[in-house]
């Protein structure tokens, strides 16, 4: 028998976060975690474990973090259009 598996979920908003450790069967995905986890997937676009994305049928190794992920609000490349645009000198 394999051991378990010990990993974090988390989700997170601006200046907040919820975080939530769980102990897994060997061979979880990440669909098992978000699910055992409580959180809902309301408003949720996707999944990361440690930064890299993932699918619900990802499978989960001892010490993951499963990330997730809220859609961006503004494209990154826009922010830093308004950003220099605003540090011009006039």
């Amino acid at each position: 028998m394999s051991a378990p598996l010990h990993v974090q979920v988390i989700r997170g908003w601006p200046r907040r976060a919820e975080a939530v450790t769980l102990g897994l069967p060997a061979g979880a995905t990440v669909e098992d975690a978000i699910g055992a986890s409580g959180f809902g997937t309301e408003g949720i676009s996707g999944y990361a474990i440690h930064g890299e994305r993932a699918t619900g049928a990802t499978p989960l190794r001892d010490g993951d973090r499963v990330e997730l992920l809220r859609p961006l609000q503004v494209d990154p490349k826009e922010a830093r259009r308004r950003r220099a645009a605003a540090d011009k000198p006039r």
